[in-house]
């Protein structure tokens, strides 16, 4: 009761402070930064592994179950966990408890899916893991098509020319081009050949792996002058891999 005989008593003092309040609140809201996309914490991480080639069935197989077996043992706080497998691609969504570091959790899973890949088929890549965001929303989508360009020059003029010019703008994060192809070389052999020289395709996978290589030089000097050894053994044109040696340990190699 004592506020109010105070503002009986000066009325005035309360006008002032009323309209204070009043010139206050409207240069507030109009200073107030606007924020379409607040930050939204969503303790959610995908976790994508890739391996072009396989199908479905082995995808599951021997690297979904693999990776949830892994990732449920060695992360803690996850609340549940879904998967999704396609040919060649498994899309692993991991939901955990509102109280869990997600920083943490990225780094156990990251651990966790490196640890594992020794019992997935060999030369996979490692996944990719990624926060879920809801704030993080495509603003803006570009497409693009042209009547001279094949889709693998296409696709490394969006990844090569069109990403680096747009990469300076402030606040942008720019994925990969998604559809388009990029290049590959696919080496496709002949059964009946293979067998009737005693060889498998592991063979030829070896004799590919171990002749395409990039190690490091090393230097020989030689009189007063130092040159620098070169060491690259990767093919130079694509019929290079067709005069690759098949590794052959009682016969000649062939070819």
């Amino acid at each position: 009761m004592g506020i109010v005989r105070f503002a009986l008593r000066f009325p005035h003092t309360f006008y002032v402070v009323a309209a204070l309040i009043l010139f206050l609140g409207v240069a507030a809201v109009r200073s107030m930064p606007t924020d379409i996309f607040p930050e939204i914490r969503i303790p959610v991480v995908t976790v994508i592994w890739q391996f072009t080639g396989l199908t479905t069935t082995e995808m599951e197989q021997r690297v979904t179950t693999y990776s949830q077996y892994s990732i449920s043992s060695n992360v803690n706080g996850i609340k549940n966990m879904e998967a999704q497998t396609l040919n060649g691609l498994s899309i692993q969504k991991i939901s955990f408890q509102p109280d869990v570091n997600l920083d943490l959790a990225i780094a156990q899973i990251v651990s966790a899916t490196n640890a594992i890949r020794a019992l997935m088929p060999p030369g996979i890549q490692p996944p990719i893991v990624v926060q879920f965001n809801a704030s993080s929303v495509p603003v803006l989508q570009l497409s693009l098509n042209s009547d001279s360009l094949n889709e693998q020059q296409l696709y490394d003029f969006g990844i090569y020319r069109v990403r680096q010019q747009l990469a300076p703008v402030p606040g942008v994060t720019l994925p990969t081009p998604a559809g388009g192809k990029y290049r590959q070389i696919m080496v496709d052999i002949d059964p009946d050949k293979l067998l009737s020289r005693g060889l498998t395709p592991l063979d030829i996978v070896n004799a590919v792996n171990t002749q395409n290589l990039t190690l490091p030089s090393g230097t020989a000097k030689i009189g007063d002058i130092q040159y620098t050894v070169r060491t690259n053994a990767t093919p130079e044109t694509i019929d290079d891999l067709n005069k690759m040696p098949v590794k052959s340990p009682t016969a000649p190699p062939s070819f």
